[in-house]
């Protein structure tokens, strides 16, 4: 879309005549509409991607870190609840300013595709719409200061009512525009089994470095009129949402059961182990770190990582992408762990006028974005990027965008192979002939190790 100046006169003329479709005349010597115009074509031109965004695990102001989000049961885990069971989620998270904010909180519910449901609040909550954040603390002996907060759902406030998916939004002032950051919650009601397993790739192309998922489902007496409209299956590798995969239509149909073994569905790469770094203690150098120092803030310099895509596997023990906030100077990590300014830096043959690097993990819920890039240093001939994390364990991974397709390739600096330890997240949702929402009826996690 480009804006053009053009004479009143000309202006609709031009819209009448439907000419020159998708830019946006502006009259000439007329700096207020045109100011009011463009700021118009910046909301319209943008309102669909802002809408997905608030749907998905975000953050949205820089002094918001360390957002973690999982089932109570594990540390951390998958956010997937069972309804009307004694299951619960955490939410924490750390605000840099300190302080005491007023923040509220609530709970949408959402299709199968992450869109609002459009329904009424009370047809999905229990008791009350929106709660505030009362569980607060701040931080002590630390560098940095921050003030954490924290909250588990369900609550005597918020619940939900009904399966589903649903996003949990937390906002600033009782302000729901003022939104500071989205979670994905997974609300289980099971209705039906679901018995799977991984195994090789049936292409002998991709046989030593991808990891095939074959399942089924047996639905009982479960009302399934038209299994490929009614149920739909998504299974995703160590919850990222981007290597997700839709399945509808069984490859064979035995009574109440489904069965999705088809040669050509669910085929991912195996990726490599995640790598990693310990941040537990600032007092000694641990694996992976050249050197720690201390002026006015905390700063770890991390070993130069290497280009890993290499034919051979190498075993070694990850968190499948996850982190853990911890301090063994410390008693405990939620207040009285220190953030530190980390270098990474990343030694490979691949220049920048063929494309990108960027570092992910669920610490930046796998963002590629300017907060991910790393920069080329052309003295060392090295990629390089600086961010600042609170102490912890944390798992991450390169991925490089090239720049002729502009597509992101896990698997270029990391290698991929059908050995590695991946989680599984299967999710299976029913919306019968008439309903008004989807339904989460079956949830499974497997691994491609543990059995």
């Amino acid at each position: 879309m480009r804006i053009v100046i053009a004479r009143h006169e000309a202006i609709s003329e031009l819209c009448v005549s439907g000419k020159h479709s998708g830019d946006c005349f502006v009259p000439r010597n007329d700096k207020r509409l045109l100011m009011f115009i463009c700021v118009l074509c910046f909301i319209l031109f943008n309102s669909n991607s802002f809408a997905q965004s608030t749907y998905d695990n975000n953050v949205y102001q820089p002094y918001i870190k360390s957002v973690e989000f999982y089932n109570t049961a594990k540390q951390p885990s998958f956010p997937a609840i069972t309804l009307n069971s004694s299951d619960k989620v955490l939410l924490a998270f750390d605000d840099l300013r300190g302080g005491t904010q007023d923040y509220n909180y609530t709970i949408e519910h959402c299709d199968a595709n992450w869109n609002s449901s459009s329904l009424s609040t009370t047809e999905y909550l229990q008791n009350y719409t929106d709660d505030k954040i009362t569980d607060y603390n701040y931080s002590t002996t630390t560098v940095q200061k921050y003030t954490h907060y924290q909250l588990k759902l369900p609550n005597e406030n918020i619940a939900p009512k009904i399966p589903g998916n649903y996003v949990l939004k937390v906002y600033e002032d009782s302000d729901p525009s003022k939104l500071i950051l989205t979670r994905k919650l997974y609300v289980v009601s099971p209705k039906i089994t679901i018995t799977a397993e991984i195994v090789p790739s049936n292409d002998a192309s991709t046989r030593q470095t991808n990891q095939k998922v074959n399942f089924t489902i047996n639905y009982g007496n479960l009302r399934v009129q038209n299994p490929g409209a009614d149920l739909r299956t998504f299974i995703m590798q160590n919850a990222r949402n981007e290597t997700m995969q839709l399945n509808t239509e069984p490859a064979n149909i035995r009574g109440s059961q489904l069965i999705f073994n088809d040669v050509n569905t669910n085929d991912f790469p195996g990726g490599n182990e995640f790598r990693h770094f310990d941040t537990r203690t600032l007092k000694l150098n641990s694996e992976r770190i050249l050197s720690i120092s201390r002026d006015t803030s905390n700063k770890v310099v991390l070993l130069t990582d290497p280009d890993r895509d290499q034919p051979n596997y190498s075993s070694q023990y990850d968190l499948n992408g996850n982190f853990y906030i911890l301090n063994q100077d410390g008693t405990d990590p939620r207040t009285d762990a220190d953030y530190t300014r980390l270098l990474f830096s990343l030694n490979t043959k691949r220049l920048p006028s063929a494309g990108t690097p960027y570092i992910i993990g669920q610490f930046n819920d796998y963002k590629i974005d300017d907060h991910s890039k790393l920069n080329f240093d052309e003295v060392n001939g090295k990629y390089f990027i600086n961010l600042f994390l609170k102490q912890g364990v944390y798992d991450y991974e390169y991925v490089w965008v090239d720049k002729a397709t502009g597509k992101p390739d896990d698997t270029a600096l990391e290698g991929s192979h059908f050995e590695t330890e991946n989680d599984y997240q299967v999710l299976v949702y029913y919306h019968p002939s008439g309903a008004r929402w989807d339904e989460l009826v079956g949830y499974q996690l497997l691994n491609t190790v543990k059995k």
